[in-house]
């Protein structure tokens, strides 16, 4: 027995009669689904599949061989503000069998997988070299580089899209941020490529030709030093030689080559492929697609928006819990890898009225194709704007936009985009 806090007397404990239903055993909680487990190392798996949909509607996470899959929109939102989970795609490679090398020696010290104060230091001393204060001024490039890519096959009524537009345009603009010679954008182009098979289940096969490129892009990127430290330039690469030599902070040698290749191959890879998944959601959509065309400067950025979400490039974002936690009924153990699906989030229907379809007029919540957190992609500002250039040119220019049938695409597995992308379409007057 305890005082009573009023009045100071001792409290008796109330004696409860028993009742008829003190025999029933209480009520069994409801079971929890089971997982459903997800092979995306098949070469044939589709994020945006009905297996993938089911697995999503019956729980808010599936199992695969490499971790675990979250699938809905809440729990990728709470999950990438966790500060118990770290950036998870360190182990990227050594999960496909790839443990050394210039690839993953490389890899492993790039500002995607860095964490803690490193991270922190690297991101303050590049964020200013791409804030839209310094990229604004490029926009004008962008539409012209845009329209006259487009002037070359217009008249034609059809063109493979991946190679003579979204190629290109992704490499020449990332020449332009940096200040490289545009006539060099195929060395690149190829290079960058190259590195981007890094990302795919197909990386060990693969990873003679991956090493090499890293060894030839090294080069061509400290060749762009030497050359700004002796000859500065108006642009982001001069600026990013100077937080090397001049910020109190400084970028070591190693940084500074590994985030310049980092810059070639993301900036790169991710525009050209987005640019390509961007054209196959609005060929579904003539009539987006026609609103479009009709108010570039009203629906151009909520266009990039739209595409990003039903159709990412990056189709899921990897965390590492850094230590044990409970998410909902899930014990997430420490070195657990979680792939929070973006696909899959942004199209969740809990969380988005009619979530397949692109709607320019729809207020929708924001997306994760850029990331989320601290890791949340360094050049969006530049990426958005150049994907909103491009796709309202385009809109501008053409009609009846159509997919050959012989379109080659990438495996889903993280990073995907296509390889060849024929298009037909009537030429606007």
């Amino acid at each position: 027995m305890t005082p009573s806090r009023r009045t100071g007397r001792m409290r008796v404990p109330h004696r409860r009669e028993p009742t008829v239903f003190d025999d029933l055993e209480p009520p069994a909680m409801a079971p929890q689904p089971t997982p459903a487990h997800l092979d995306i190392s098949d070469s044939h798996f589709r994020m945006n599949s009905e297996e993938v949909r089911s697995a999503r509607a019956a729980h808010w996470y599936a199992r695969t061989d490499w971790g675990i899959a979250v699938l809905s929109y809440e729990d990728s939102s709470s999950l990438l503000k966790n500060p118990r989970l770290t950036q998870g795609s360190a182990k990227w490679p050594s999960q496909h069998g790839v443990v050394n090398g210039h690839f993953d020696n490389w890899w492993q010290k790039t500002l995607l997988v860095l964490e803690g104060d490193e991270h922190h230091r690297i991101r303050r001393l590049v964020n200013p070299a791409f804030s839209p204060r310094r990229t604004e001024p490029l926009h004008h490039r962008f539409q012209v580089l845009a329209d006259s890519l487009v002037d070359e096959w217009i008249d034609d009524g059809r063109t493979e899209f991946a190679g003579r537009f979204a190629a290109p345009y992704a490499t020449r603009i990332l020449c332009m941020i940096l200040g490289i010679d545009e006539r060099d954008w195929k060395k690149i182009h190829e290079l960058a490529s190259t590195i981007g098979l890094g990302l795919g289940i197909t990386i060990q096969e693969k990873i003679g030709q991956i090493d090499e490129a890293i060894v030839e892009l090294t080069e061509y990127a400290e060749s762009l030093v030497r050359s700004r430290r002796t000859s500065p330039q108006d642009d982001i690469l001069s600026t990013l030689v100077e937080a090397r030599d001049e910020d109190a902070g400084k970028l070591s040698d190693q940084e500074l080559i590994n985030l310049i290749i980092l810059l070639i191959f993301a900036g790169i890879d991710t525009t050209r492929n987005q640019l390509a998944l961007a054209v196959e959601a609005f060929s579904k959509q003539q009539d987006q697609w026609e609103k479009l065309a009709a108010a570039p400067d009203r629906y151009s950025a909520r266009a990039v928006e739209e595409a990003l979400r039903v159709n990412p490039i990056g189709r899921w974002i990897s965390r590492e819990a850094a230590e044990t936690f409970q998410h909902k009924e899930r014990t997430i153990e420490q070195g657990t890898t979680l792939h929070l699906f973006t696909l899959t989030s942004a199209t969740d229907p809990n969380a988005f009225t009619d979530p397949n379809r692109i709607d320019l007029d729809a207020d929708r919540a924001p997306h994760f194709a850029f990331g989320g957190g601290l890791h949340h992609c360094l050049g969006h500002f530049v990426a958005r704007a150049d994907i909103g250039v491009a796709l309202s040119t385009l809109a501008r220019r053409m009609t009846d936009l159509r997919l050959g049938e012989d379109a080659e695409w990438l495996p889903d597995s993280g990073n995907t985009g296509a390889n060849r992308l024929p298009i037909t379409f009537t030429p606007r007057t």
